[in-house]
């Protein structure tokens, strides 16, 4: 789908309330599109509706005018280089960003990864900047929500139904 019908398709998501469909549709296009300094901001933007500042941080690091409380908070979760690496997700040399400042920014977080390493890193090249195993960036628990739990049972209930349905045709079967 083209880029600008994904981003009407997101306008028409937040305009009817579907927060989550519209984060989805921009975290897409940041990934495909990982130099569209807009396309992040927008994302961070959507962050800040959940009222999740790292993540609203994490997609403006690279953007001059961003929050100090954002950029704080992102820097606090992801707190490692390496993590902050994988966290931005750029593809490519920093010469593709569109503003010095985020040239500048990429460059610093990929020089305070290879000193931190040892090592030359690159942003193309994820296995360079990895941190060891054991050492693998672990999303925070999230409480469990009525949702979850839901789902979950919906899941044991259908389980529990298959089998029986099995277990009596094989009954069945011998009778």
């Amino acid at each position: 789908m083209p880029l600008g019908e994904t981003l009407a398709r997101v306008d028409a998501d937040l305009a009817a309330g579907r927060v989550p469909v519209a984060r989805q549709r921009l975290r897409g296009l940041v990934s495909s599109f990982p130099h569209d300094l807009t396309l992040r901001r927008r994302l961070a933007e959507v962050y800040r509706l959940y009222g999740d500042a790292a993540e609203a941080g994490r997609w403006m690091y690279l953007e001059e005018d961003r929050d100090a409380d954002e950029t704080a908070a992102f820097e606090a979760r992801y707190g490692s280089p390496g993590r902050r690496m994988r966290a931005l997700a750029w593809r490519g040399p920093e010469t593709r960003a569109a503003t010095a400042f985020a040239e500048g920014q990429l460059v610093a977080v990929r020089t305070a990864c290879t000193e931190e390493l040892g090592h030359p890193v690159d942003w193309d090249d994820p296995a360079s900047y990895r941190e060891g195993p054991g050492k693998e960036y672990e999303a925070p628990a999230e409480p469990w929500t009525v949702g979850g739990v839901l789902v979950g049972a919906g899941c044991l209930v259908a389980v529990l139904a298959f089998l029986a349905v099995w277990v009596n045709g094989l009954v069945a079967l011998f009778d």
